[in-house]
């Protein structure tokens, strides 16, 4: 099995709007994938197709190479998270994955506690409802309801959207373990782009239901090579100065800096060409582009994060 998810340009239309268009994503077994992309781009609505949850205007997809009747019954092994997670408010955190089990025909000794465990939950009072929880402690709860059945494939949507820095952290080691521990395969959502690249192994970036480009980590460390960057007030004029030294691979990103990416060791005679030319110098530096500046230079500006 090459692919434990494959997509075959799928769509999904809602009125006059094309939610997804022609998206074909590729998720191998075992690899964390990160789908990137602003509120609306249509992130939710590929996982609800991929999920089950809904049905796609026109394409298909592949569920641990099935399709067809066969990938249905795959379903089975998919868990999901996908925005706020259904909890009984009264019953505790036990409680609540009980039901679930029982739902699902799952109830061997042990299971629930096993649960708790694999998402830091174990040491909650099981008097205390779960609509008394934390943000965090929801989430974690509902990752572990996703977890219901051992699926093969979790399907996070936006998982640590509105947690504090600890909370954040949590997540993050937890979705880690599942993969290095129970051998899960992760696709997960978020908005906070820099927390994504510490755990995805292979993105995924969609802009208006359209996927943009698909990458992996290694692929993303080459794309984000070292840079100088350089801030004036007068950037084209900088520009000139830069190439009139020779220097080609200079590009103005939509913040207005300049990046270089060639002699990075000659930054002092980029800073002296800049200042020569009348073009009031503010900040040079050697760094990497982050994943966020990568996703903004592809998807054409900060009005699009």
């Amino acid at each position: 099995m090459e692919y434990v998810l494959e997509t075959q340009n799928l769509t999904k239309v809602y009125g006059a709007k094309e939610a997804a268009k022609d998206v074909n994503l590729h998720i191998r077994p075992g690899q964390i994938y990160g789908l990137i992309g602003r509120n609306g781009a249509g992130k939710t609505t590929i996982m609800r197709m991929i999920s089950g949850l809904s049905t796609p205007t026109r394409g298909d997809y592949t569920l641990f190479g099935k399709s067809g009747s066969e990938k249905g019954q795959m379903l089975k092994d998919v868990g999901v998270l996908i925005e706020s997670p259904g909890l009984y408010p009264k019953l505790s955190g036990y409680e609540n994955l009980k039901i679930k089990c029982i739902a699902r025909g799952v109830n061997p000794k042990g299971y629930v506690e096993e649960l708790l465990r694999a998402v830091g939950l174990e040491n909650v009072d099981r008097k205390k409802g779960a609509g008394s929880y934390s943000l965090g402690m929801r989430q974690r709860l509902g990752i572990a309801l996703a977890l219901v059945g051992d699926p093969k494939l979790i399907v996070l949507d936006e998982p640590i959207n509105g947690l504090d820095p600890q909370g954040i952290a949590d997540v993050r080691q937890m979705v880690v373990r599942l993969r290095d521990e129970r051998g899960i395969t992760v696709m997960i959502s978020s908005h906070i782009l820099d927390e994504l690249a510490k755990v995805a192994d292979v993105y995924g970036i969609i802009n208006e239901g359209t996927l943009l480009d698909e990458f992996t980590a290694e692929e993303l460390s080459r794309r984000t090579e070292e840079y100088v960057s350089i801030r004036t007030d007068t950037p084209e004029k900088a520009m000139q100065a830069l190439r009139a030294m020779g220097l080609t691979r200079i590009e103005l990103d939509p913040t207005g800096r300049i990046h270089v990416r060639e002699q990075l060791d000659n930054t002092p005679a980029m800073a002296k060409a800049v200042v020569d030319c009348g073009a009031p110098l503010r900040e040079i530096a050697v760094h990497n582009a982050s994943l966020e500046e990568y996703y903004l230079g592809l998807t054409g500006g900060s009005g699009n994060a």
